[in-house]
Formats: C-alpha cells, structure tokens, sequence
C-alpha cells in the first residue's frame, strides 16, 4: 500500500480520492469539492490517499494542524474513511500510522478527530487503534448547507 498527499490542483482528489470520500460524506459534488479543499487548503487542509498494489484508492484522509488551547498542537483528522470493499484489510490503520508520523514530524501533542454517533463500527475501530473518548462534539445548526451566503 502507498499513501500519497495529493495538492489541491492534483486530478487525482476527484478521479480516485473523491469516489471513496463520498463514501462517507455523500453530500460531496465534484464542483462543492473543489470549492471545500478550495477554501480549506488555506486553513491547513490536506487530503491524503491510500492506494493498493493495484493502484486502486482504498482509503481516503482529510486532515489538518490545529493549534489551540485544549490540545495546544494537534492534527485533526477531518475525514478518515476506506472503501466499503476495502475494509479490515489494514488500510484505516495504515492512514492513521501515516497521519501520527506527519503529526510528530510537526510537533503535535495529539491526534484529533470526531465520529459520528451511529458510526459505531468506527467507534470500535478507533478503541482499537487506542484512541480514547476525550469529549462530547456539539453542533448547532444555523443555516441548511445548500443555503450557503
């Protein structure tokens, strides 16, 4: 397995990483993509990608730096998903080795992310990989997405 970044011009974000995020965020259009990692990228958000042998993308990551003061330096795992096909054959955990190497390599204390409630494969995955549950994530909504201004 290879897992490569991929920049924000990459044609690969939409004809390999797109496929396997929308997997897990199915609200995803091509267009809405390229205006997300558009804006993002700026913010510090990254995509990387897990590729097979055979040159399929199996896995897909959206992370991001995140300094503040609950966890000072951090990386926040935005989106970490693998393809349905493609699942308990490795891949999620080799993502998550790749992600702790960029985020000591850049002087994290911590690797972040949020899961859904009612993912609780996820959640049984992420206690394997001995992530701990740290906090509740609340949301308010204040606008439907396609209301954007």
């Amino acid at each position: 397995m290879k897992i490569t970044d991929l920049a924000p011009e990459d044609p690969r974000l939409e004809s390999d990483l797109l496929p396997v995020l929308s997997e897990l965020r199915p609200h995803l259009t091509p267009e809405l993509f390229r205006e997300v990692y558009g804006t993002g990228h700026a913010q510090g958000l990254r995509f990387s990608a897990a590729y097979a042998d055979d040159g399929r993308c199996v896995g897909a990551a959206g992370w991001r730096i995140v300094v503040n003061t609950s966890s000072l330096r951090s990386l926040y795992v935005d989106d970490l998903v693998t393809a349905a096909a493609d699942r308990s054959t490795g891949v999620g955990h080799a993502l998550l080795a790749h992600l702790e190497t960029r985020a000591r390599a850049a002087g994290c204390h911590e690797l972040n992310l949020d899961s859904g409630t009612h993912r609780t494969g996820a959640h049984r995955f992420y206690l394997r990989e001995r992530f701990d549950i740290v906090a509740f994530h609340f949301a308010r909504p204040l606008i439907a997405p396609d209301q954007t201004p």
